[in-house]
């Protein structure tokens, strides 16, 4: 049995986890929640760890999945002051062996350790063995990944796709393309602006400035708060997660008509990954705002529908198996796969 250390790394909070295998069952030997900014670094947070953890082994290889860019194998954290790079902390931590992913790598990872309870079927499809699968996931930004097998193993490939063109498919979506182009004075949208959290805002803040619904008191009032708070670091609200929240208790028309706007662009741009990829192994929902709306998203069609609206393609589509993820720890999950390889 071998030893090896997992790290979710974010602005705001880290994870570690402990973790022993014996090749093929990963099982948790310690984790622990850190502040990230209570350290000046991610050595002494791991020193600390690994000092209160059961038993006297030091594990063999460690994976850290980063909250942004990582290029050979080092990045800046610039919400932390952190500058990381997987040969100082090999050495700083008298380890054989440091990788650091990319947080939504990680979660490609990730869907290889997860478990039945970890998902939501929301379409049963036709699974097939070892084909591609395929993750996107809308949360601050729209992450976008895939994985093939080699044979042996499934590869995770990260991709930059949330940046492609948003793709309009109604008269209304062609006038909220319209509408951010003149509001941010640029000459052209990308899917990201539209399917994520701030996505879910500027649908809102269209349809109010538009006047196809009236706005709601008191989320009404949050989202002027938010917007008299741009240009700030920290804001002390989020409009999105109200927005969300009003729609889901059916409290708030105009939040209602936003949710069901970005559930629909949000499935739309899940069909187009789909028709891409095949990904007859899998079609898998990740990001915060997936599972915390699970309701709003599972109980329609809305989402499906967008999706599986492809035309001479819907019967492609409807043979892919759809799961959202559950599991708010994926990347975390991911990062000890990633490492486990590396044993």
């Amino acid at each position: 049995m071998a030893q090896l250390l997992a790290g979710d790394i974010g602005g705001t909070k880290t994870i570690l986890r402990l973790v022993e295998t014996d090749g093929e069952i990963l099982t948790t030997l310690h984790e622990h929640e850190y502040p990230s900014k209570a350290f000046p670094d991610l050595t002494p947070m791991v020193q600390a760890f690994l000092a209160e953890a059961p038993g006297t082994n030091t594990p063999a290889v460690a994976c850290f999945a980063i909250a942004g860019p990582v290029v050979n194998q080092t990045s800046k954290l610039t919400n932390l002051g952190w500058s990381l790079s997987a040969d100082r902390l090999t050495t700083d931590l008298n380890l054989k062996q440091v990788s650091l992913i990319n947080d939504f790598a990680a979660v490609g990872y990730g869907i290889l350790g997860l478990k039945e309870k970890d998902i939501h079927v929301l379409q049963t499809g036709q699974a097939e063995i070892n084909a591609p699968i395929a993750v996107l996931g809308a949360g601050t930004g729209l992450g976008q990944g895939f994985l093939t097998h080699d044979g042996t193993n499934y590869q995770v490939f990260s991709s930059e796709g949330g940046h492609a063109d948003f793709a309009p498919r109604s008269l209304l979506e062609f006038d909220l393309s319209r509408y951010l182009m003149e509001k941010n004075d640029i000459g052209r949208i990308s899917v990201e602006r539209v399917v994520s959290g701030q996505g879910i805002v500027s649908i809102y803040q269209f349809l109010r400035d538009r006047q196809m619904r009236a706005e709601g008191t008191e989320v009404g009032a949050i989202v002027t708060q938010w917007e008299s708070e741009m240009g700030r670091a920290h804001k002390t609200v989020d409009p999105a997660a109200a927005i969300s929240q009003a729609a889901a208790a059916k409290s708030d028309r105009l939040s209602e008509q936003t949710m069901e706007c970005f559930i629909a662009a949000y499935g739309a741009e899940a069909g187009n990954l789909a028709l891409k990829l095949l990904p007859y192994g899998g079609l898998y929902i990740a990001g915060g705002i997936a599972a915390k709306n699970l309701q709003l998203i599972s109980e329609t069609n809305t989402f499906l529908n967008a999706c599986r609206h492809k035309g001479r393609m819907r019967a492609l589509v409807e043979r892919m198996p759809i799961n959202i993820i559950l599991n708010p720890q994926v990347g975390l999950i991911g990062a000890a796969v990633r490492a486990s390889r590396m044993l």
